[in-house]
């Protein structure tokens, strides 16, 4: 069981929309929750990151590509009871507008595949719930 999973407090994760040529970065997740479905890249804000800062973290570490994080444009909640309603996973994501520095993406750390996706392609990956919202909210995507 990870540390993520039965938690005593809510958890905080930081993501980052980074759209490039048209396409934005999505990672394929290896964790619970959402194992084996397309995402924004993200992970867990560490104590005395800003938000910033954990989001250009967290993106190096699951992609190896530098983005600088620029202002929060989504958040919302992730809560998952199991069969007897005890909260496994409760985390507040805040989702960062963010730029494209540098570096060639490879998937590293908890992410399965890494890659830049199109608006056509979300169609047929198999792809979060919030990241499929958060995409069409932001015109990425169509709803």
């Amino acid at each position: 069981m990870s540390k993520r999973e039965y938690p005593d407090v809510p958890r905080v994760g930081v993501g980052a929309i980074v759209i490039k040529d048209g396409k934005v970065l999505m990672v394929k997740r290896a964790a619970l929750p959402n194992r084996n479905l397309w995402a924004i890249p993200g992970g867990m804000l560490e104590l005395g990151e800003t938000l910033q800062e954990g989001a250009e973290r967290e993106i190096f570490e699951e992609t190896s590509i530098r983005i600088k994080a620029g202002k929060p444009i989504y958040t919302f909640d992730f809560l998952e009871r199991d069969q007897q309603g005890k909260v496994r996973f409760h985390f507040l994501i805040v989702d960062l507008e963010a730029e494209y520095v540098g570096g060639e993406i490879r998937a590293a750390d908890d992410a399965l595949d890494v890659r830049w996706v199109t608006p056509e392609e979300c169609q047929s990956l198999p792809i979060s719930k919030n990241t499929l919202k958060i995409l069409g909210d932001l015109g990425f995507i169509l709803h």
